[in-house]
Parts: structure tokens; sequence; C-alpha cells
């Protein structure tokens, strides 16, 4: 009988962790890695849809959802690598197919780049690619440090922007994305937000996650990892996405089998904007990694 969700919790660099496990434990494992400022729920139309065929993992990284905040605001890229890495070695799955939006397509391409054993493909929609680092590399190391101490300093005295009511919050997550429909608008609204103990609504997610570290992977060293990337690779694009996405601005030559999709009529969050046509080319994909590697 197919079973999901049920919840979870794991732990990493003494963090606790929540993630989502959708579908059959028997069939083939496939992780679900969310954006920035997002949370695992932003999966549950894809977990529901292909369910009969796949077991998904979706976590909250850390900062994000139900997981915790991490102590020391510390939110690197190689940060959110080592927590899939916990979570693939906790669940005990020799190898899995990955998939990430947005950031989460970046710690996607480098987790499949650092363990290309562990990884039987690579989906990444969106995937924000090494435009952080090439952005701090141009700048100067001096000044990209003070700018992130002025940053912290200024997050310490921040105050979580609170909603009068779940209507209010709903209007803030339609207006971030004009793209998504009101039924999916209003569903990741009630999974992203909590209601404070004076009836207010909050964002679940750590403010100090929009703060990016001055130091960490310089673009050349991004560029080696992809490259160690062996499994088959598809990045899907949007028409109206982002202006630096993983395969785009010359960077699909450092993958070795990557299939480059650009998806009409759609913006960052494609997978919530062209939902058949996204669905269709994840589970197509899928199919074919899988049936490819039961003939070697």
């Amino acid at each position: 009988m197919i079973k999901g969700p049920s919840s979870h919790s794991y732990f990493s660099h003494r963090l606790k962790l929540h993630y989502l496990d959708w579908g059959d434990p028997n069939a083939f494992p496939v992780l679900l890695i969310h954006g920035s400022q997002d949370n695992c729920h932003t999966w549950d139309w894809t977990c529901e849809a292909m369910i009969n065929n796949y077991r998904f993992l979706v976590p909250d990284l850390r900062g994000h959802g139900d997981s915790a905040w991490a102590i020391g605001s510390s939110y690197s890229s190689l940060d959110y690598v080592y927590d899939i890495h916990q979570l693939v070695e906790q669940s005990c799955l020799e190898k899995v197919h990955v998939v990430g939006h947005s950031l989460g397509g970046m710690v996607a391409c480098l987790f499949s780049g650092l363990f290309p054993e562990r990884v039987a493909s690579l989906t990444s929609i969106e995937g924000v690619g090494a435009y952080w680092q090439e952005k701090l590399e141009k700048e100067s190391p001096k000044l990209s440090i003070r700018e992130w101490f002025s940053q912290a300093h200024a997050f310490a005295a921040r105050v979580p922007r609170r909603y009068e009511t779940m209507d209010d919050a709903l209007k803030r997550m339609q207006a971030s994305n004009p793209h998504l429909s009101p039924e999916k608008a209003k569903h990741l609204t009630n999974h992203g937000s909590y209601r404070n103990e004076d009836g207010t609504y909050t964002w679940k997610f750590d403010p100090y996650t929009y703060s990016w570290p001055p130091v960490g992977l310089q673009p050349g060293e991004t560029i080696q990892i992809w490259e160690d990337i062996s499994c088959p690779t598809l990045l899907l694009n949007a028409t109206d996405g982002l202006d630096y996405r993983t395969g785009q601005n010359d960077t699909l030559k450092h993958f070795r089998t990557a299939d480059l999709k650009i998806i009409p009529e759609a913006g960052h969050w494609l997978h919530h904007d062209q939902f058949d046509r996204f669905s269709n080319q994840l589970d197509s994909f899928l199919r074919r990694a899988i049936s490819d590697s039961e003939k070697e």
C-alpha cells in the first residue's frame, strides 16, 4: 500500500532537521531539495502526482520550514550539502536521484559532484549556479567581509514581519509569485507560516538565510565539482526565470551529459507555474535514468 507523507527528524551539525518521506520505501529513492526561504511542501504536488513510482525524501533545509535554525547563523552552500549528505547516510541509501530548485539546485549539483558514487541522476530546476561566488570574487575581499559584518549586525536587530491575518500573508505570497494559482498560494502560505501567540502570522524561515557568507567556494572550484558529475543530468530553466542559472551563461559546457530544457510561460518557480510540463519532463527523465541503470 502506498503511504505518505510521514514526518521524520534527523541530526546534522547538532541541528534537528525535518523531512517528509513519501511513497513505497522499496521504490526508487528521489531526494527533493527546495530553494531559499521555501520549505518541503513546495514539492507536495510533485509527490502526489508521482507517488506510485518513486519514494520521495523531502527535507526542510536548515533554517527553513520545520527544521532548526542554525546556531551562529551558518548558511553556506556547503553547510546545506553537508546536511543532505547526512540525510542520505542516515537513511542508509546507496544511491539516490537528486532534484533541486534554485538554491536547492546549487546544493544538488554540488552534492552530485562531490559524491558521484551516491547519485543515480541529477535534476536542477532554475539552479543559481556559481552566481554568488562570481559576484563576491569581483568585489574587494575586505569590503565583502565588512558588508557581511554590517549585515549580520542589522539582522540581529531585525524583528520578523508579522501579518495581522492569514489573508495578509497570502497576499504577500501571491505578490512574490503571481503565477501561483489561489489554491497553491494558500497551500504554501499555510505550510510556510506559523501563528504567533498574539494571533499574527510570521514566515517560518530564519531571516539570517538572506545572509550569504563572504567566503567559500570560488567559481573555479564550483566548476571543478560540476565537471566531476558523472550521472545523467537534466537542467530545467524557465523563459522568465532568473538571470543567472545553471546551464545558462555558457555554463552548460561544464556538465558531461546534461540536457538543458527551457520551459515556456514560466517564472523562477517553474515547477509550480507549469506543473504538467515540469512533471512530465521529470518523470520521463527519471524513468530513462532508472531503465539505463538497470541495463548496466
